[in-house]
This record gives C-alpha cells, structure tokens and sequence, in this order.
C-alpha cells in the first residue's frame, strides 16, 4: 500500500498540535472572571459593570453574527485578546475607569483555556 507523499507531513503536524482537549475550563474561567467579566459580564453577553463605558462599547458574544465569527475564525476570542481593537482600548477603559489589573504573563496554555471557556459559554446562549 502507497502513502500519499501529503500524508505524513499532515498527520505530523497534527500530532504536534495541542488539541483542544487538554485545555482547563477552571483556568479558562478564572482567566475570565479576573480579566474579561467586568466589561463582558459572567454571561459573556456585554453586561459587566464596564460594559458602556468603552468606545465602542461592549459587544454582547452570544449574537449569531458572533456565533458564526467563532465558527468561522476559532481563534477569533484569542486573537482579539492579543490584537485589542482600537490598539489601546482595553487599557484606556482600565485607566480612565480607576481599575488596576495585576500585570498577566500569558502562556499559550491560558489562551487555550480562555478560548475553551468562552468557546462554550457562547455555543450554550440563547
């Protein structure tokens, strides 16, 4: 039997990549409850106390439109932790609202777990 030449190449590079099995969903809420709720509220749906007060406000996660964006880009909730729209928006609302997070040496690991947690959360609104 003949092994496509594509093959091996694709079946090393999924054995190389950490499946999304191994994250922690307690680490991932942690994460999100420390660093994300109070401008996305517990129910991801754009409610925390910090909600209206960035420009543009908080969006609510749990829309379709959202929905699909996570379907559609899996690293969507990750990238937008990493790349901050708006460049300073996440800090500047910090700031001009007197809260004060402890600095956060993220890992690939904790990117994993965050989008783990809010993958689900978001799939289960209604």
């Amino acid at each position: 039997m003949r092994v496509r030449a594509n093959f091996i190449p694709a079946l090393a590079m999924m054995l190389c990549i950490p499946s999304v099995s191994f994250a922690d969903s307690r680490n991932g809420e942690r994460i999100f409850l420390n660093r994300c709720a109070m401008c996305h509220g517990k129910d991801v749906k754009g409610t925390g106390p910090l909600a209206n007060k960035s420009n543009p406000p908080t969006p609510d996660l749990t829309t379709p439109e959202f929905k699909k964006r996570l379907i559609d880009y899996p690293g969507v909730i990750v990238s937008s932790v990493i790349l901050r729209p708006n460049g300073d928006l996440i800090p500047r609302t910090l700031r001009e609202n007197n809260v004060r997070l402890p600095a956060f040496a993220w890992t690939v690991k904790d990117f994993r777990d965050l989008n783990e947690y809010m993958s689900d959360i978001i799939s289960r609104a209604k």
